[in-house]
């Protein structure tokens, strides 16, 4: 069977779009794919991170994974620090990895902005740690945004580099996977903005831990034009947010945007929203009643992390000591 990598940062809390975007995906796949889901904790560090903060975001972003219905026992579910070998192979991988190919990677560029020389090295060298992450346990296929697509080609190149270079085909070239209508989910005060952890504005976004109240209320406050919904989708893509709408609601709802328009062509925003509050509500509480469950038994999330932690270092370490003698290094 293929195998399947994919983690999320334990930055701030998970929001609509990081269900929609992957979560709900994930899910699906772990019915035809072997899957290893990550917490990668350790590229959370790129940012300067409140200890106790991080640690309670790391049993959050756990939560989510098992409330969205990821399930711990028939996947391997960790957190990326307890597996020492990332790092090691982290390493390993940036001795192969040319500057010239960093240089390219635009993610740096957008994050380090002018303060480029007071970046950290981490946030530079994020792309070979991703690369690590993936190679360590020879994943076939990766689930991955747009913004995270150039990363990806990053790794298959290194996988390629490293081959060539030691004449083995030891690292598969792991495939991109960019699924689902609502891979890119707005935020709900800016059409034209990606919904984001960042955002200082609680109400552009719809948290995985808001309650169906607050729910809501964001959806209600969400911004919209005045005209009523368009019967087509060539019509609806020339208003940023009446199209984010329509992407929520046909991801919420298994449909294309044309069947949403089919349903609602005409009809105004206030009639929209009902029904799209509606659905969030039954689609989204029941995750959130899960996550606040499970972060109620800190030790049994612990548990759960320490188990599939130690899954995945029996895969990793077996790999990372084949990789030590390809390249040399005396394992006495």
């Amino acid at each position: 069977m293929n195998r399947i990598f994919s983690g999320m940062q334990p930055t701030r809390q998970l929001h609509l779009g990081n269900y929609l975007g992957a979560l709900r995906n994930w899910v699906e796949l772990q019915n035809s794919y072997e899957c290893i889901f990550c917490v990668v904790d350790l590229h959370a560090l790129t940012i300067d991170q409140d200890p106790e903060v991080l640690r309670n975001n790391i049993r959050e972003v756990t939560a989510a994974y098992i409330a969205a219905g990821i399930d711990p026992d028939k996947n391997i579910l960790f957190n990326q620090s307890y597996v020492s070998a990332h790092a090691e192979l982290g390493w390993i991988l940036s001795c192969h990895t040319p500057l010239g190919w960093l240089n390219r990677m635009t993610q740096f560029k957008e994050k380090a902005g002018k303060q480029k020389d007071m970046a950290n090295l981490g946030l530079y060298a994020y792309p070979t740690l991703m690369a690590a992450d993936i190679l360590l346990y020879k994943a076939t296929h990766v689930p991955v945004g747009e913004d995270q697509k150039q990363h990806l080609e990053l790794a298959r190149d290194i996988a390629g580099a490293f081959n060539r270079r030691y004449e083995t085909d030891f690292f598969p070239q792991p495939e991109p996977q960019i699924l689902g209508e609502a891979t890119r989910v707005m935020s709900l005060r800016d059409g034209k903005k990606k919904m984001s952890k960042s955002d200082e504005s609680e109400y552009s976004r719809i948290n995985m831990t808001d309650d169906a109240d607050t729910i809501a209320q964001k959806i209600r406050k969400a911004k919209t034009d005045p005209e009523p919904l368009p019967e087509t989708v060539t019509e609806l893509e020339t208003r940023p947010e009446a199209d984010n709408l329509v992407t929520i609601y046909s991801a919420l709802s298994s449909q294309t945007r044309e069947q949403t328009l089919a349903q609602f062509a005409g009809a105004q925003f206030s009639g929209f929203k009902a029904a799209l509050v509606d659905l969030s509500v039954a689609k989204l509480a029941p995750m959130t009643t899960r996550m606040k469950e499970l972060l109620s038994d800190k030790g049994e999330i612990d548990r759960l992390l320490r188990q599939g932690g130690e899954r995945a270092a029996a895969i990793a370490e077996k790999n990372l000591n084949d990789v030590k003698d390809i390249i040399g290094l005396l394992r006495p």
